[in-house]
């Protein structure tokens, strides 16, 4: 491997650890647990991981012999800054235990667990990787671990290589496969532990034991320095309205972290959407409003944030998508046979009044993205949907009927630009290096105390590294039941943004500010060597919810 100067630098860099695991750690029981919702039905589903207690790590002196273990790491879903030196800490927290301990890494997700793909980690190959960005040392997948052929072929894998544990590095989805998993390897009687890391850019993996989920701090950072690059050229030109789409399918926890960090002029939040009952209309309104008060200052500039998901927090188009959902899922033959210049017509005539009515108002562009094939969890991908050029289209066509009646007379023009693969495979910041490396020497605790069916966690993450505490949390903890490919399924709830959080209210107490303004700040490149006040700061997110 061909490593830049950055890199070589780089691998020299020794995460921080908490203090509970500089050593030999101890687990600690608390009290047991229940899953967020739907308590009777997830425990009926879980029978064998439910109810388990949190875990938190605690430094012993006490030396036990370990025999040597097998271990198994899967990298699931989409990249995230930091996912490497959660590998890192793994191998690194085995070979402590005893150095004759042996790591695997199942090839491009899940499939490699069910195909029997695989390397062996070595020393060589972990060391190559140290500090690093991207998923490439082992590659990632999104095939869903779900049916029970798919855990015997695993199984057989796992037996074959005396693997002890496997470890599933992903995010809610991820997680809750992890956690089916789990349960049936238990039910079953294989022995083999299954152990979860949270992962995800979304920001949308937290609670009260899970902090922040990694690659979120790298992620947002990342976004904030090419925002800021952007809004410099903007007040720099002084012509155009930026429509900056943000990664973040399902929470708008990105679109607010870079708000914080770079104060645009407009950032829209998907669940004050949702929560205000805000059709599209009302969103460009409110957006054409602030371009109209910024043009009679002669200001015919700004940036606008939008996150990834908004079109499905728009109440109305919500309401359209989950019978779309539906629809699809039950006919699937019979749309795949229909020519595409007939879709959009297709659909509409088969759904409900007020759902076709909505579907038909939408622009042709967006109505067929509503109906493309879904992600393997049932998803809408809206990453293809160009809500970016859709608002920015109907701002002018508003601003227009605003001239013509003599509201209005600026210019209006628009430049558009959607940010997210570039911040997944960025290398990670130091807290997302120290981040990940402590969750994944936390998940070889986890593995050594016998536990199953749990995720690592660290949190107290506004402290120095070495006050963090270290432990895990039962997944089953996390669980609810929602409606996925036309089923009720168990799956992590979803964190989203909360309107009464500390982080929101921030923004929200200085939006009217921004928007009239030019307040912008330019946060520049990640920084790995210097002050600790610029390489260690965490995202303002977390300092606002976890500061007392």
């Amino acid at each position: 491997m061909t490593k830049s100067a950055l890199q070589i630098e780089r691998a020299s860099y020794q995460p921080k650890l908490p203090d509970a695991l500089k050593g030999l750690a101890k687990a600690v029981e608390g009290a047991p647990t229940q899953s967020v919702a739907d308590q009777e039905e997830i425990k009926k589903m879980f029978p064998n991981t439910y109810g388990l207690p949190i875990i938190k790590f605690e430094s012993t002196t006490e030396k036990v012999e370990i025999p040597a273990f097998n271990v198994g790491v899967i990298l699931s879903g989409g990249q995230a800054p930091g996912g490497h030196n959660v590998i890192c800490g793994i191998f690194d927290g085995i070979k402590k235990l005893n150095k004759d301990c042996h790591l695997y890494g199942f090839l491009m997700g899940p499939s490699g667990l069910i195909d029997h793909k695989y390397i062996e980690l070595t020393a060589d190959v972990i060391d190559d990787y140290r500090n690093t960005g991207g998923f490439d040392m082992i590659g990632s997948g999104r095939t869903k671990l779900e049916k029970k052929d798919q855990f015997d072929s695993g199984h057989e894998i796992l037996k074959k290589l005396n693997i002890k544990a496997v470890v599933i590095i992903g995010g809610d989805d991820s997680n809750t496969n992890a956690c089916v998993l789990a349960e049936y390897y238990k039910a079953i009687g294989t022995g083999i532990q299954v152990i979860g890391c949270p992962k995800t850019i979304d920001g949308d993996l937290k609670n009260e034991m899970i902090e922040t989920s990694f690659g979120f701090d790298t992620a947002t950072k990342v976004y904030s320095e090419v925002i800021g690059n952007i809004e410099r050229d903007c007040n720099s030109a002084r012509k155009y309205w930026h429509f900056i789409k943000l990664m973040g399918r399902s929470a708008s926890h990105i679109a607010l972290e870079c708000a914080l960090q770079v104060q645009p002029n407009i950032c829209i939040i998907s669940e004050e959407v949702e929560k205000k009952n805000m059709s599209l209309n009302d969103i460009v309104t409110y957006i054409a409003g602030i371009v109209a008060k910024r043009a009679e200052q002669g200001k015919n500039y700004g940036t606008v944030l939008i996150p990834e998901g908004l079109i499905e927090f728009v109440p109305a188009v919500k309401r359209l998508i989950a019978e779309l959902n539906d629809f699809l899922a039950n006919n699937a033959e019979e749309f795949s046979h229909i020519k595409k210049s007939h879709q959009v017509e297709y659909i509409a005539s088969k759904l409900s009044k007020e759902n076709a009515e909505t579907y038909s108002s939408l622009p042709s562009g967006v109505a067929r993205q509503l109906a493309l094939d879904r992600d393997p969890h049932g998803n809408v991908q809206v990453s293809q949907i160009e809500t970016e050029k859709l608002l920015s289209d109907m701002v002018a066509t508003k601003l227009a009927q605003w001239k013509e009646e003599g509201k209005y007379n600026g210019k209006f023009s628009s430049l558009h630009h959607f940010f997210g693969y570039e911040g997944r495979c960025a290398a990670p910041s130091n807290f997302d290096a120290d981040y990940c490396y402590s969750l994944g020497v936390a998940a070889s605790a986890l593995i050594v105390s016998g536990k199953t069916g749990y995720m690592a966690s660290v949190r107290n993450t506004i402290a120095p590294a070495e006050k963090w505490i270290a432990g895990g949390v039962p997944i089953t903890m996390m669980l609810n039941m929602e409606k996925r490919n036309g089923e009720m399924k168990p799956v992590i709830k979803k964190a989203l943004v909360e309107l009464d959080g500390a982080p929101f209210k921030k923004f929200a107490s200085q939006r009217e500010k921004w928007a009239e303004e030019t307040d912008y700040v330019y946060p520049g490149p990640i920084q790995y060597f210097g002050p600790s006040a610029v390489c260690d700061q965490t995202t303002k997110t977390l300092l606002l919810e976890q500061s007392k």
